[in-house]
């Protein structure tokens, strides 16, 4: 089901949960509402569809892909940038890195590992940052 967006600094600076195999429906929400709105999003964590649980999903070109409790457990090559949020008004200064290594649970809630760089790696430091309650 699609969700509105969430847009409440409060709710959103704060720190999410951990998901658990119960949150499926968290899962295809977020992947129905990254769908909805791709000409302006790349990336959702499921704060920005009002759920405090540690779930995001990726557009990595045609799929979208669904990270379930992410940790970045490496990175490298920091860089300044600006961004954009659904859940926020404007472009923002943030500092990001090149390289990242991220642990995750699939869908299936099988363990992943993987490493990311560039853009991709970008979108997946954003939406971990909503997991934490960072807001750029």
């Amino acid at each position: 089901m699609v969700r509105s967006i969430m847009k409440d600094i409060f709710f959103l600076s704060q720190k999410s949960e951990l998901a658990t195999k119960a949150d499926d429906q968290v899962i295809q929400d977020l992947l129905d509402t990254l769908k909805a709105n791709k000409e302006g999003c790349v990336g959702m964590a499921a704060n920005m569809i009002g759920v405090k649980k540690r779930i995001i999903v990726i557009s990595m070109g045609d799929m979208n892909i669904p990270m379930i409790n992410p940790v970045i457990v490496n990175k490298s090559g920091q860089y300044e940038t600006k961004e954009g949020c659904l859940s926020l008004i404007g472009v923002r200064k943030t500092n990001r890195f090149k390289e990242i290594e991220v642990e995750y649970f699939d869908s299936g809630f099988k363990k992943r590992r993987g490493k990311y760089s560039g853009w991709i790696a970008q979108i997946i430091q954003h939406e971990v940052d909503h997991c934490d309650g960072i807001i750029i």
